[in-house]
């Protein structure tokens, strides 16, 4: 019998008007969660799209998750990384007292994905 997950991580992504968007961001979250199955993987928008942070968080914490990693997908750190995560953070953090949140660096502050990139930008078509 599998266990439920002890942990949960969220992919936070800007979100778009356009629903196909969000298939590279849904391709990163389904490959996260076969890599790590003890893992609950979801990913949540700032705007436009469904389902948010906060509904995403608490969704996590009546499954029983009490330690959650957001992972800003963003390759800028602009705006809504500085200010606007760190808000929504405070929030989750009040209304969900017994969750241990981390945030993560914004993912295109890693040293790897920009190693990555630039392989990928190399690679002869």
């Amino acid at each position: 019998m599998a266990t439920a997950p002890q942990r949960g991580l969220i992919l936070f992504a800007h979100g778009s008007r356009d629903p196909q968007w969000r298939t590279p961001m849904e391709a990163v979250a389904t490959r996260t969660a076969a890599l790590d199955p003890q893992t609950l993987t979801r990913c949540a928008y700032l705007e436009l799209m469904e389902p948010d942070l906060p509904t995403c968080a608490a969704d996590m914490a009546a499954q029983g998750i009490r330690a959650i990693t957001i992972v800003p997908m963003f390759l800028g750190v602009g705006r809504h990384a500085r200010e606007d995560l760190p808000v929504l953070l405070q929030e989750l953090t009040a209304r969900h007292p017994d969750v241990r949140f981390e945030l993560r660096p914004s993912i295109g502050e890693d040293a790897r994905v920009v190693d990555m990139l630039a392989r990928i930008v190399l690679a002869p078509d």
